[in-house]
């Protein structure tokens, strides 16, 4: 699965977050739902304009992010 086919980031919709197909909901919320305890599931009943490859959409957005953090360690 590609994300790219489902994440979008439009510059007028939700400030430029990237969005699911265009919606309004972001990546972060769905991230955010997950985070809080949320099955696959109970955002899918919540959310039926979601599929369950958006959400695994957004979780390989937030795994690419992971990959590319940058650490800065050390200080004065």
């Amino acid at each position: 699965m590609s994300y790219q086919n489902i994440i979008t980031i439009e510059p007028g919709k939700r400030g430029g977050k990237p969005c699911i197909r265009g919606m309004r909901i972001t990546v972060y919320d769905v991230l955010g739902w997950l985070a809080a305890g949320m099955s696959h599931e109970e955002i899918l009943d919540d959310f039926p304009e979601l599929t369950e490859e958006d959400i695994k959409a957004c979780l390989e957005v937030a795994a690419n992010r992971e990959r590319y953090l940058i650490a800065v360690v050390g200080g004065t």
